[in-house]
């Protein structure tokens, strides 16, 4: 698959900005692949954005000069999850994002959860309705 390019898609963020998204976006892509999952990366909105055919769509962007944010559709009750999860370990805004600040490492144990929950949304979802 091919993957967008940081750099081109973000040319006036600041270099740190730019590695922890380059950072997370790899994060994603071994996820996927760790769990055989096909996704689509594009651009939405003017953030990069990764889909699956069963999950909701995930985006990651700029999210202040000194944090970056793992953005989900504000109708899951994905980051309400998430909370009740990693409030201790994780930083939220409203219902929206998971945010991490650049001087940080990724808290990868936790977002391996988020972003496999993301990826497999809906599936649970008609799991549970059947």
């Amino acid at each position: 698959m091919k993957t967008t390019d940081i750099q081109a898609l973000y040319p006036k963020y600041s270099v740190l900005i730019k590695q922890k998204l380059t950072e997370m976006q790899n994060l994603i892509h071994n996820i996927a692949e760790e769990s055989h999952i096909e996704i689509t990366e594009g651009v939405k909105w003017g953030q990069l954005s990764f889909a699956t055919p069963n999950g909701t769509p995930i985006r990651i962007d700029k999210f202040s000069d000194t944090q970056i944010a793992l953005f989900v559709h504000c109708q899951t009750h994905l980051i309400e999850t998430w909370r009740s999860l990693f409030s201790d370990r994780l930083h939220f805004s409203k219902n929206r994002a998971i945010i991490i600040d650049l001087s940080e490492p990724l808290p990868e144990e936790q977002l391996k959860i988020c972003i496999d929950q993301a990826f497999n949304y809906h599936l649970k979802n008609r799991k549970r309705s059947k």
